[in-house]
């Protein structure tokens, strides 16, 4: 009986058409979906399934399937599996008039468990329920980085915690913001794909986190960028265009074909969606180290990671202190909090160095946010970057760019001596640093911090002079980079030779005993200024 039952049913199977089985078989594309007149051509539904269906709108083809809804028995179950499910409802509304029929109207068809949030509340100071929501929605999709114990603590005399950002896979602290923008775009949206103009960390993470969601991006570099960045972008799944030769001219041509082609363009501004994104640090760096004192983040122009994670921490234990940390050569924060609003007066000649910490101020919302939570705003000079840069590779094994550096830059300064005996975490946000760059600024922080050091003497050009000279260097323990001997460029006597020295030392006092032995027996000898 069971045999014939199968081969009836197979019989069956052979008999329908290629195109029923393949619809039945066909993945659901979010990004991708048929045609409403042809699912009802080809799903008719009974009529029994139509009263089923009423509630709410048919999802993923699903005709005559109604998603459940959430009671208040399940609101305490409710986790990250029912919001991937799709058994969640959501809900947006925006108001447009003050009507209370229209709006009674609205709120009537609205369920309780409707969203809060959307891009159109951009001009809207972010609240903390935000920021938890957008931690929820990222999880998955963003690394939790640890914030661990430094051994920079003794050398300053506090306790440092170090929130390693650039740990992100796309080394950098951006994810966080642009995932979370992403995701809250319409579906419509990102199936006709989104553009972004520059270089900065934040086009590197919308390249990546798009091509995650399948989004169609396009990023448009001017034709100076560096071809190593190009390879990254590129890598990422992006579709680079290179255009111009300033990042204007690629914003430029960026606008034109977004509002030809329907693609979103994309600017790091300060949303409440991108900050909500961007204040998660806030919420794992509370959660991570107990009993904080303060919590130093870079500022600069683009302030949205201040601005985003003050309004966390604020929120969970007003006491902690909120520190903004730029550069002494644009101080641009400090001048928008003095005026008010916004200063775009400032230009940055080194771009390439600082990064996103040398942009313009980009709005009100994070200004506004970081004038009311922030306690604090220090000006640091490159030399004290270099040199975090530099401790940061050596106490911790990090390679980061300004940016990652400017918050220990700080306490490399000693711009905050009343953090002494605290317990303090540092958000290290960025680690995108080209590698032509990071050869310059070691060996520039490594002359900054006396560790490498060179002198100049003339000794008669008679055999041993020169073996002498490396005896003493050899009694002091320093070590030989580089030396050079010149006989025909001179303006001493003749027969004697000007010798040129670079030297490897521990730390200053180090160089200064070496110095103090090459002048008792060189007593013309001259000490290259750094």
């Amino acid at each position: 009986m069971n045999f014939a039952a199968q081969f009836l049913y197979s019989r069956v199977l052979k008999n329908r058409s290629p195109r029923d089985r393949s619809r039945e078989d066909e993945d659901y594309d979010p990004f991708w979906q048929r045609d409403d007149n042809e699912i009802k051509k080809q799903d008719a539904p009974a009529l029994c399934d139509l009263h089923c269906c009423k509630d709410g709108p048919i999802r993923n083809g699903l005709i005559g399937q109604k998603s459940p809804s959430i009671s208040p028995e399940r609101l305490k179950d409710f986790g990250e599996e029912d919001y991937l499910n799709g058994d969640v409802k959501t809900w947006e509304m925006k108001i447009v008039s003050r009507n209370e029929e229209l709006l009674r109207d609205a709120l009537s068809r609205i369920p309780q468990s409707s969203s809060r949030t959307s891009l159109s509340s951009s001009n809207k100071l972010i609240r903390f329920e935000d920021i938890s929501a957008a931690a929820f929605k990222i999880q998955c999709g963003v690394q939790k980085t640890p914030c661990m114990y430094s051994r920079l603590s003794k050398q300053y005399g506090m306790d440092i915690y170090l929130k390693k950002e650039f740990l992100q896979y796309t080394g950098s602290v951006k994810e966080r913001g642009v995932l979370y923008l992403l995701t809250s775009l319409p579906q419509d949206q990102q199936r006709k794909g989104v553009i972004v103009a520059s270089d900065s960390n934040f086009s590197m993470a919308v390249a990546y986190h798009a091509s995650e969601l399948r989004i169609p991006v396009f990023v448009i570099m001017s034709t100076s960028t560096s071809p190593a960045r190009v390879k990254m972008c590129r890598e990422y799944g992006a579709m680079v265009i290179s255009y111009g030769t300033t990042a204007k001219d690629s914003q430029t041509h960026a606008r034109r074909l977004a509002q030809e082609n329907g693609y979103l363009y994309l600017e790091e501004e300060d949303s409440a969606v991108y900050l909500s994104g961007l204040g998660t640090v806030g919420l794992e760096v509370y959660e991570q180290v107990p009993k904080l004192d303060a919590v130093i983040f870079p500022a600069g122009g683009h302030c949205g990671l201040l601005a985003g994670s003050a309004a966390a921490l604020k929120h969970l234990n007003p006491h902690i202190s909120i520190i903004g940390v730029e550069s002494e050569s644009f101080p641009v924060l400090q001048q928008s909090l003095k005026a008010g609003h916004p200063t775009e007066d400032q230009a940055c000649s080194n771009h390439h160095f600082y990064g996103d910490v040398s942009g313009l101020c980009f709005g009100s919302n994070s200004l506004q946010l970081t004038g009311k939570l922030v306690d604090k705003v220090v000006a640091v000079r490159e030399e004290d970057i270099l040199i975090s840069m530099l401790r940061l590779l050596e106490y911790e094994r990090a390679t980061v760019d300004a940016e990652g550096a400017i918050g220990l830059a700080a306490l490399v300064a000693g711009k905050l001596p009343e953090l002494k005996g605290k317990r303090v975490a540092i958000v290290i946000c960025s680690g995108n640093l080209e590698l032509h760059l990071l050869q310059q600024c070691i060996a520039r922080a490594l002359t900054l911090d006396n560790r490498v050091c060179r002198f100049s003497l003339v000794l008669s050009d008679c055999p041993g002079d020169i073996s002498k000279l490396l005896e003493i260097l050899a009694r002091e323990e320093a070590r030989v980079l580089d030396i050079k001997q010149e006989r025909t460029f001179v303006t001493s006597e003749l027969f004697t030779v000007e010798v040129t020295c670079t030297v490897e030392t521990r730390d200053k006092i180090h160089a200064a005993q070496l110095r103090n032995a090459l002048l008792e027996r060189y007593p013309t000898a001259a000490w290259t200024e750094r």
